[in-house]
């Protein structure tokens, strides 16, 4: 995304230059050239991702009801050739999050289900779901207490179908495990098909400021360039009534 637009303004700059439009030219260039170093430098996902995960550095306090569900969203998946479909790198982090709540939570001796929301959006033969929940059992949660929805491509699919899964379970604590980064869009979807979820962070991420452009702020930068489009659409379609109709608690 980001090196998309940055590419974009340098072809217009070439473009502008050609057509002798130097100032256009020049502009796109300086912007292109300031937005690389705010970028890769780490000052602009610094600032982005402050704005994302602050609300969610401290994990909630754990007030458990009789009856909880931990909604865990899952967050891509990898082939191993020769062996199987498991989740990403990035993904354990949250995976492991959900598993200490999931003790936790029993341990408490209360009522605990683990819903695991993820379909196949990488078209990997193996619904993300499956290759979470296959982790899982490996940390201890056992299969009468997993519950998996295996259709949602995307975190608004995550909200819209995990609802009727939630109705059905009828538990008066919904917990949300995802990223800290993810998070604030995640709630925001949630909390328009109605469901007041807790909100439990897993990993989070935090840039590296430097007089040199890295990769891995550039990578960050795409990241929460990309939640804060997320919010931003949902908002627009919200207005245009594109969205489907809010759903009452």
């Amino acid at each position: 995304m980001l090196l998309s637009l940055i590419a974009a303004l340098i072809l217009l700059a070439g473009l502008a230059l050609w057509r002798r439009w130097r100032w256009l030219g020049g502009g796109a260039a300086v912007l292109a050239v300031l937005l690389l170093l705010l970028a890769g430098c780490g000052v602009l996902p610094l600032l982005l991702l402050q704005r994302l995960q602050a609300p969610y550095a401290l994990r909630p306090a754990q007030a458990w009801a009789p009856h909880n569900v931990i909604v865990l969203l899952t967050g891509g998946s990898v082939y191993v050739p020769h062996d199987k479909v498991e989740p990403s790198m990035s993904a354990y982090g949250r995976v492991t999050e959900a598993a200490v709540l999931y003790h936790t939570c029993r341990q408490a001796e209360v009522g605990c289900k683990l819903l695991v929301s993820g379909g196949d959006p990488e078209r990997m033969e193996t619904p993300l779901a499956v290759s979470y929940a296959r982790v899982l059992r490996g940390l201890g949660v056992p299969d009468e207490d997993l519950i998996l929805e295996s259709r949602s491509n995307n975190t608004w699919q995550n909200a819209q179908f995990a609802r009727p899964l939630l109705a059905r379970l009828d538990a008066p604590k919904v917990w949300l495990v995802s990223s800290a980064w993810h998070l604030r869009r995640s709630v925001l979807y949630f909390d328009h098909f109605g469901i007041a979820a807790t909100p439990v962070r897993a990993e989070y991420l935090d840039a590296d400021l430097d007089l040199w452009p890295s990769a891995r702020n550039l990578v960050l930068t795409d990241v929460a360039l990309h939640e804060y489009l997320g919010v931003l659409r949902y908002h627009v379609y919200n207005a245009m009534g594109w969205n489907a109709p809010a759903m009452k608690p």
